[in-house]
């Protein structure tokens, strides 16, 4: 097994859906194969505009042949494991290039750069998820909220002798997987309320709002963008326990059953309708609206 890159641009003519899928044609295969029970990441290439650089992490579960076309292949994401990066890690810093696996013995970048799957090295690997993982959290919790350690301020990791199986410990982290989710989900949200849109702001700077799971975690829920809201403290208690709820066209619903449904609908803001993210891949997807309407939501 080996860990891998995989290139995903937002645009991309492939049937990719990076938390679920990444389709690759056969010239791949064998890359690919590698990968397979191991972690990749994600890759938005330059010539894209606004690239995110290196932008994600998951854990490819298997190689299968794509059903419905010939000679191509899925990689199919494992459950739960994909991870947007809080701090997404562009492709050169101010030194060199992150992957230094793609240089050349001249210090040049190889032709291995134009491939859209290719190996990467536990010394990359590890690089690269601490960069964009272990960056300062510039959004603190609400009061009553504990933020705890991920281990990556703590860690002092020579990279000629990174530990990659330290960093694969803490992908699966759930606190560090909290604390990256909320600082994704507000950044999106510009840290307002999707629900009132106020954006409240504490004397140091911070941000009032919450990140709250449409599909909860515990419910299958993936720690994505597009299964997230930002919420002030009352709209997240308020989601979460069904007094209010989204149409399949994001107007905000409130439960009949809400013992004050006038107080309700005045937090709401003027529009009605959910305050979303400019891009639409952050945007929230259906499928996640339509589980919590049908299992949370007090018709």
């Amino acid at each position: 097994m080996a860990f891998g890159v995989f290139i995903h641009r937002k645009d991309s003519k492939y049937d990719d859906a990076p938390s679920t899928q990444y389709q690759f044609p056969k010239q791949y295969l064998k890359r690919a194969r590698q990968c397979e029970g191991n972690w990749i990441i994600y890759l938005e290439p330059g010539k894209v505009k606004g690239t995110r650089g290196y932008f994600a992490v998951a854990r490819v579960q298997e190689i299968i042949p794509d059903p419905r076309l010939k000679d191509m292949y899925l990689a199919v994401i494992e459950r739960g494991s994909y991870l947007d990066f809080g701090d997404p890690v562009q492709f050169r810093d101010e030194n060199s290039v992150v992957e230094q696996g793609l240089l050349n013995e001249q210090g040049r970048i190889s032709g291995r750069a134009q491939a859209a799957v290719r190996p990467l090295s536990p010394v990359d690997f590890a690089r690269i998820i601490e960069r964009g993982l272990g960056g300062g959290d510039d959004i603190l919790p609400r009061e009553g909220q504990t933020e705890h350690s991920d281990g990556f301020a703590e860690t002092h990791d020579s990279y000629s002798h990174p530990s990659s199986r330290t960093r694969v410990d803490q992908l699966i982290n759930r606190s560090l997987r909290d604390r990256n989710f909320r600082k994704t989900v507000l950044r999106a949200y510009g840290e307002r309320c999707a629900i009132t849109g106020l954006r409240l702001i504490n004397g140091r700077g911070r941000a009032e709002v919450e990140a709250a799971h449409i599909r909860p975690v515990e419910y299958d829920g993936p720690d994505i963008i597009s299964n997230g809201l930002a919420l002030s403290g009352t709209a997240h208690w308020m989601f979460d326990r069904g007094m209010v709820g989204l149409s399949d066209d994001l107007k905000i619903l409130v439960s009949r059953q809400s013992n004050d449904a006038e107080a309700v609908q005045s937090m709401i803001n003027k529009s009605g309708s959910l305050l979303i993210p400019a891009r639409q891949a952050d945007q929230p997807r259906s499928e996640f609206v339509t589980w919590h309407r049908d299992n949370c939501f007090k018709q």
